[in-house]
């Protein structure tokens, strides 16, 4: 299946300030920027063609893969000034780079790509600023017996608020973590039928104009999903990650260490 990936964004909250040039996706976790440890998932389950919607800092993203140096994640012998990979991760690759414009909103650049998904039935999509360890088979799996359009991976709330419950005179009846509660986010992990189309409009908004009617039909399925899921949409967030890896734990990296199967 195809693999969409929404990487034209501003990504505000990831910048400096607005001289700064490299977008979200580029932004490094470990030795390799986010957007590759997304694709790299995706590849670990067999899913190597890949669609970018560019937008803000395409230049970087384009630059990244065109001058890409394998030897930086892959052992290798050097002998007489020549490189001998001993694996290769990106050699099956394929990558569409489109630009779907500075301003457009996700739903925008998902019609902006339609045709390079080459009528494919069914492809996969991504925000990629997320990192996660989700069983991608069984989650495809179980939205194929759903019979479902879409389908989203959900998780747990990930906030460290508290809800508070409180009378009209101000006494606190209870404070309760968001973490407790009985409800689950959107992943930002899709599985989309061609259906979807169908309800975008230009300029649309793929959760607003397709998710929720189509959750209104009964006809998207949510993957539950418990296991590792942690967003990079923060500068606090993506250190959060360059920390973990660099003290070896990296959950996400599906490609380097067999996972338990999750139950959904």
């Amino acid at each position: 299946m195809k693999v969409v990936l929404f990487c034209g964004g501003y990504g505000m909250r990831m910048r400096n300030d607005r001289s700064d040039e490299i977008p979200k996706p580029m932004q490094m976790v470990g030795p390799r920027p986010l957007l590759w440890h997304i694709m790299r998932y995706y590849a670990h389950f067999g899913h190597t063609e890949f669609i970018l919607c560019l937008g803000y800092g395409a230049a970087k993203i384009k630059e990244f893969f065109l001058d890409y140096h394998e030897e930086q994640s892959n052992d290798f012998v050097l002998h007489h000034d020549r490189i001998d990979l001993l694996r290769t991760d990106i050699s099956d690759w394929s990558i569409t780079f489109v630009d779907t414009g500075l301003e457009s909103a996700i739903g925008e650049r998902l019609r902006r790509v339609r045709k390079y998904l080459n009528g494919d039935p069914y492809f996969l999509a991504n925000y990629a600023d997320v990192l996660t360890d989700a069983p991608l088979d069984r989650v495809i799996e179980r939205f194929h017996e759903s019979g479902a359009a879409a389908s989203i991976l959900v998780v747990p709330p990930q906030s460290s608020f508290h809800c508070v419950d409180v009378a009209e005179n101000g006494e606190i009846k209870e404070i309760t973590p968001i973490s407790q509660f009985p409800i689950w986010e959107n992943g930002g992990y899709f599985v989309l039928s061609q259906e979807i189309f169908d309800l975008l409009p230009p300029g649309g908004d793929l959760v607003a104009d397709v998710c929720q009617p189509l959750a209104g039909q009964g006809r998207l399925f949510g993957y539950r999903h418990e296991g590792f899921w942690k967003p990079a949409d923060t500068f606090k967030e993506r250190a959060e990650l360059d920390d973990s890896y660099t003290h070896g734990i990296h959950p996400w990296t599906v490609w380097e260490t067999p996972q338990p199967v999750q139950s959904s």
